[in-house]
């Protein structure tokens, strides 16, 4: 398996924008959180929310191999467990259907980060402070963050989340890293 060195630079080769990879750090960060929270393998968990869009500057025309790609770029560098999360988190267009805790982590780990860091971006405060009740709230209004999908964010049932738990815990792990993340004001 990678180490997480060897994942960042493989994450940095294709040259992705910046926004991509504070969404990978953000996303590693809540699979590791989660990861903890469920007793599981956090590296393995964490490399796989950091590189799960490796592929997408190379795949952003074409979206149905978005996931596809990235599980090929990775194979014998991850076990075959992320490598199917990877391609399960874009399931819509692979055609890989979500099965397991870790493919459902991801999905649900690597959307919330877009309804966070709106939320953060908007506040005087930032991440500081950050309640899930207001994530809730901010996802009723479908014009807020509207491409951030909330029925993958509620998929945290199938993780045996209730939706303020998986909120309260993706707060938690972004929240240590705002700076990083261009989240703290």
């Amino acid at each position: 398996m990678l180490t997480r060195q060897e994942a960042l630079e493989a994450l940095r080769a294709p040259a992705p924008e910046a926004y991509l990879i504070r969404h990978a750090l953000a996303t590693e960060a809540i699979m590791r959180r989660l990861a903890a929270h469920f007793g599981e393998d956090a590296d393995l968990w964490g490399l796989t929310g950091l590189l799960h869009d490796i592929d997408y500057p190379l795949t952003v025309q074409d979206p149905s191999r978005h996931g596809l790609l990235g599980a090929e770029m990775l194979a014998e560098r991850l076990p075959e467990t992320a490598l199917t999360a990877i391609r399960a988190h874009n399931g819509e267009m692979t055609g890989v259907a979500p099965a397991t805790r870790l493919d459902f982590a991801l999905r649900c780990a690597e959307t919330v980060t877009g309804l966070v860091t709106a939320a953060a971006l908007l506040r005087p405060a930032g991440m500081e402070g950050m309640e899930p009740k207001s994530l809730k709230k901010k996802m009723k209004d479908k014009a807020f963050a509207a491409g951030v999908s909330r029925e993958n964010i509620r998929q945290c049932a199938e993780l045996g989340l209730e939706l303020d738990e998986f909120l309260a815990l993706s707060i938690a792990a972004m929240a240590p890293h705002a700076d990083v993340l261009g989240l703290k004001k």
